[in-house]
């Protein structure tokens, strides 16, 4: 890759403002690799409702545009979200359901995605990483499940999100979707 900063946005799929995984885009920001730049996008909630009767130029919601925009101009995307009731949380489905469109040259096209979910369960939130990485294909990103890092928020060091190990976790994700970016440059 050349010496040009990486650009990726991160996606927080919950609407909490204390979310764990609020908290998680943004240690992944805060301690990206040198000549990488994350910006943290955590307004998905005030994003319309996909319609296509809504989905017309020069009448989009802002928020609509500036993520599309947002994601465009990205090198990659990196989605930090919860996992409800076993899946996706509705604003991140709804997110990538905005990014899709327009059919066949949708923001996220040919993009590497990774996804981290920190949750209560025993897995992680293995189920919201896989319904994403699901979605996010079919809507014309490219899904590296090996960028992917699933916490068990009940397991995580007295730290926390910001303990050594899970900082170095979050890096190597990082790390992981950038090697990607760079195969596809």
């Amino acid at each position: 890759m050349s010496d040009r900063t990486v650009e990726l946005v991160a996606l927080v799929g919950s609407l909490r403002a204390a979310s764990v995984n609020r908290q998680l885009a943004q240690v992944a920001a805060d301690n990206a690799p040198a000549g990488v730049d994350i910006t943290v996008v955590d307004d998905l909630g005030a994003l319309p409702f996909y319609s296509e009767d809504i989905d017309v130029e020069g009448a989009l919601h802002d928020g609509v545009v500036a993520l599309r925009e947002s994601v465009a101009k990205a090198d990659g995307v990196l989605i930090a979200t919860p996992e409800y009731n076993g899946t996706i949380p509705a604003a991140l489905k709804n997110a990538i359901d905005w990014l899709s469109r327009p059919y066949g040259a949708g923001a996220l096209g040919g993009k590497p995605v990774a996804v981290l979910s920190a949750g209560l369960g025993q897995y992680g939130g293995q189920w919201t990483r896989e319904d994403t990485r699901k979605s996010v294909g079919i809507a014309g990103g490219r899904a590296i499940e090996e960028a992917d890092l699933g916490l068990q928020i009940p397991a995580l060091p007295e730290g926390g999100l910001t303990d050594p190990t899970i900082v170095a976790k979050v890096v190597a994700s990082v790390a992981r979707l950038v090697d990607e970016v760079a195969i596809s440059a």
